[in-house]
């Protein structure tokens, strides 16, 4: 089981990890370890994936799931449940809820504050980066500048291409963001940053305390689901959770 742990330095009542493709029960295209439900692979099997990392990275309660539609919503959590939220993010202040977010090439952010009171998990495709959904998140902590930031494995600079749309999108929010864009050989196709992207957000609200695991999942396919480079694939996940004093 390859459980990644990430690379910043938090309360130690702050519980968080990472899935890989790794270790799991999904067979091909959607080996090993898939954690979508929906996907197209087997529901029983992804049960018994989700129930796998979720043993391995001994998890207080099952995680917060949520029915991802790049969209900026963000929903607060006050208790463990099984119910499936219409969000791209979950925030909370209790113990023991443990927020997640999916992800197959989209950027992943995990965040909490100094004290360790709160947490969010969020899915940031560049959609929901372009229309808010960092901002919503942090909108829930006390204090943005108090609050610090995990970047995930996402689909790196030198792999994802886009269009002029995307370009306008947030250069339109922010001229800045033309930094994040490398123009490539192809007509009106750049190469995207969005670790760039999210951390330019990011300084904006004033938190500027972002640790980033500078992993591609486009690259690296031993390791991790892309949806850009395999199209019919699984999804990995991170996890964040207050543990009681």
């Amino acid at each position: 089981m390859n459980v990644l742990v990430p690379n910043w330095n938090v309360p130690s009542c702050i519980k968080a990890v990472a899935s890989t493709r790794i270790g799991g029960f999904s067979i091909s295209p959607y080996e090993a370890l898939n954690l979508g439900t929906h996907v197209g692979d087997e529901l029983a099997i992804v049960e018994q994936n989700r129930d796998l990392f979720a043993q391995q990275s001994a998890m207080p309660t099952a995680p917060i799931w949520l029915n991802q539609t790049h969209s900026t919503t963000v929903v607060e959590v006050t208790h463990p449940t099984q119910h499936v939220f219409d969000a791209d993010g979950s925030y909370t202040r209790s113990p023991n809820v443990v927020c997640s977010a999916m992800t197959a090439d989209c950027l992943p952010v995990l965040l909490t504050n100094s004290s360790g009171t709160q947490v969010a998990a969020v899915h940031a495709g560049w959609r929901g980066l372009a229309d808010g959904i960092l901002e919503n998140a942090i909108a829930q902590f006390d204090s943005s500048s108090d609050v610090i930031a995990w970047l995930g494995p996402a689909i790196g600079a030198e792999s994802f291409e886009v269009g002029g749309d995307v370009l306008e999108a947030f250069t339109s929010f922010d001229i800045k963001a033309e930094q994040a864009f490398r123009p490539t050989k192809r007509a009106n196709k750049w190469l995207a940053n969005m670790t760039m992207l999210a951390t330019q957000r990011l300084n904006k609200l004033g938190v500027d305390n972002i640790y980033s695991s500078d992993l591609c999942t486009y690259q690296q396919k031993e390791q991790f689901f892309s949806y850009r480079r395999d199209g019919i694939t699984g999804r990995q996940a991170v996890f964040i959770w207050i543990e009681p004093s």
